[in-house]
């Protein structure tokens, strides 16, 4: 297999494992010990050659195989053997895609609501109460263009989530050990669609 096709899949894989796992750009650099520009150069395929020790990081990172993630289409191969799959039976959830800037304001009004005034995305998964955010600056790990799914409210759950920090007036992602003086928790970061894809 050519270069070029081995990067593109390898992209391909590491944005499909991103989401299917539920993890953000941030926790992989953070767990690889990656930099975030190593993984923004390949996401953006603006590498031709990763180098080996790189997709052996990000392989281990997901556990998955290290010679398959440059060969294989991984979302074709989970699809096939998943049963429940976006080519199933189960009905995609509408979700309201919110601008940043208009979010606090928002955050009040039931979903029915916002479906009706904002723009639609769809998302396969258990839905009740969930928004897209749709990022005007850097956050974290995303940039502008960005859409953040996001369970509203607070949960027990680990993982990251979509907070807005009161003295700055910005979104940002925070952990669980998040300061309530500090912030004010938006929900739960559930999926991250890169420029909106």
């Amino acid at each position: 297999m050519h270069k070029k096709d081995r990067t593109e899949k390898l992209k391909n894989n590491i944005k499909y494992l991103i989401k299917s796992r539920g993890e953000t750009r941030l926790s992989l650099c953070n767990s690889s010990g990656l930099t975030r520009t190593t993984i923004y150069n390949i996401l953006e395929g603006k590498v031709v050659h990763v180098q080996q020790s790189t997709i052996r990081k990000i392989s281990d990172f997901f556990g998955v195989s290290y010679t398959e993630i440059e060969t294989i289409d991984f979302e074709e191969k989970e699809t096939i053997e998943s049963s429940v799959s976006p080519l199933g039976n189960m009905n995609p959830a509408a979700v309201p895609i919110i601008r940043e800037s208009l979010l606090i304001q928002s955050l009040d009004k039931r979903i029915g609501e916002l479906a009706i005034t904002h723009p639609l995305t769809y998302y396969f998964g258990t839905a009740c109460n969930v928004i897209g955010v749709l990022l005007e600056n850097d956050i974290n790990a995303n940039e502008p263009g960005d859409i953040l799914i996001v369970k509203k409210g607070l949960s027990s759950d680990n993982g990251e989530k979509l907070a807005y920090e009161k003295a700055t007036k910005k979104l940002t992602v925070v952990g669980d050990d998040f300061c309530s003086d500090t912030f004010c928790i938006i929900g739960d970061v559930i999926e991250e669609r890169f420029n909106g894809k």
